[in-house]
């Protein structure tokens, strides 16, 4: 059977022998892949021949908006990744059509050759080349894209690299089990830093559709999880497509490249929760609108109103100085914008009731309300966080500044806002 063949495929037009060693021989029939394999390489002979399940077009995959436009736009280094069996190939196989009917020049690197491609499209097989070759004649005939299917080793991923930092546009086809392992597949093949002029998008195909899609760009910014600002340095950040959202950091970590995943910031801690309100009322004491977020154990950010901060920064540093030793905490103090204000006004409004005392102003909630941190705003002007006591209730001394600027706001027929 196996002398019949390769026999067939010696005479067969659409018929040929792609690899042939000792213990085993590729062969492209028609639209089947065979492999043969035989004693020593294998413990006895075996035949094994593949064919394409399905053959999909662009089309059937049923791309957003957004994406199609990247691909038929701006998506020139492409990779295509997933498991074996995942549909990786039939995805290329889908572009290089596509691409072809937009009338660009298209070829394909493979190794064997197996894609069903119209006659438009030529086909190289780098098993009978090498990498030179391939890179020469690419280099030479100027096509638009290049379909570089089943990269397995490093020069492989070398050759893609090269192409594309040579202005080729190029779709590589990629063993992975997860989206991030096709793009990890280039650390320490090629520099860090040129990695999204190699890859733009990533295409994750799982059982037959896309799974996911990222985008990666450069920046400089301080890795997440870092609090320092003299940390910063050159990162590789790697977006869902769709979303935006920030998935992975690529970045150097002393001698080694490291890909952290960045998780979606958790909800916070109580033990920082309070944190940040005790901080805040250590604030109060400068002024009347302050925000708190506390980074780490030994770091916060305090925003405060612009005319405030010269008064809190004091003479020569000396208050912001005094506060950190107090709080034990290094403290960076940033002008409270329009916005931050703002977002704490977004929450659920609780409804009260007014007493006044001869020297305090008292907001009675319901009783479900004891001992929780409220928002009291005067409009949509943040004035104070404040916990309410183990009876609701929430006492405001009519003598100090904020009971002044609560007891104006009260008789002058302002709305009082409180917020959860």
């Amino acid at each position: 059977m196996s002398r019949e063949i390769i026999e067939d495929a010696k005479l067969r037009k659409d018929g040929f022998i792609e690899i042939e060693r000792e213990g085993s021989t590729i062969v492209q029939l028609g639209k089947y892949r065979i492999v043969i394999t035989k004693p020593p390489f294998s413990d006895g002979w075996e035949i094994t021949a593949v064919r394409p399940v399905r053959t999909l077009n662009l089309d059937d995959y049923k791309l957003s908006e957004k994406l199609m436009k990247r691909i038929a736009e701006q998506a020139e280094g492409i990779l295509v990744a997933g498991a074996p069996g995942m549909g990786k190939t039939t995805f290329a196989q889908a572009l290089a059509v596509y691409y072809a009917g937009k009338e660009k020049i298209v070829k394909t690197v493979e190794a064997p050759r197996d894609l069903i491609l119209p006659d438009n499209i030529t086909q190289y097989s780098i098993s009978h080349g090498d990498a030179q070759e391939i890179h020469d004649i690419l280099l030479l005939s100027r096509p638009d894209y290049t379909i570089f299917d089943e990269m397995r080793n490093t020069a492989d991923f070398r050759l893609f690299a090269d192409l594309r930092l040579a202005g080729v546009g190029m779709v590589g086809v990629v063993h992975a089990t997860n989206s991030i392992d096709a793009i990890q597949r280039f650390i320490g093949r090629v520099e860090m830093g040129v990695i999204p002029q190699i890859i733009d998008t990533v295409v994750f195909i799982k059982n037959g559709f896309i799974n996911k899609v990222l985008s990666l760009k450069m920046t400089v910014k301080v890795p997440s999880g870092m609090t320092e600002a003299d940390l910063a340095r050159p990162c590789v950040v790697v977006n869902d497509f769709e979303t935006g959202r920030l998935e992975y950091e690529i970045y150097s970590y002393g001698e080694q490249t490291v890909v952290i995943p960045v998780q979606e910031e958790a909800e916070k801690k109580g033990a920082s929760k309070l944190a940040e309100k005790s901080i805040e009322r250590e604030f109060m004491k400068y002024t009347d609108k302050v925000k708190v977020t506390v980074l780490s154990d030994n770091k916060c950010i305090v925003k405060v109103p612009e005319e405030d901060i010269a008064k809190i920064i004091g003479k020569e540093g000396k208050t912001i100085s005094r506060i950190e030793d107090d709080l034990g905490i290094s403290i960076e103090v940033q002008e409270l914008g329009i916005e931050d204000a703002k977002k704490k006004s977004e929450g659920r409004e609780i409804p009260y009731q007014i007493n006044m005392k001869r020297k305090a102003i008292v907001f009675v909630l319901d009783i479900k309300m004891q001992n929780n941190d409220v928002d009291i705003f005067i409009g949509d002007t943040f004035l104070l966080t404040v916990k309410t006591s183990s009876m609701g209730l929430i006492n405001i001394k009519k003598g100090n500044k904020i009971g002044q600027i609560l007891l104006n706001a009260i008789n002058s027929g302002e709305k009082v806002r409180l917020v959860a």
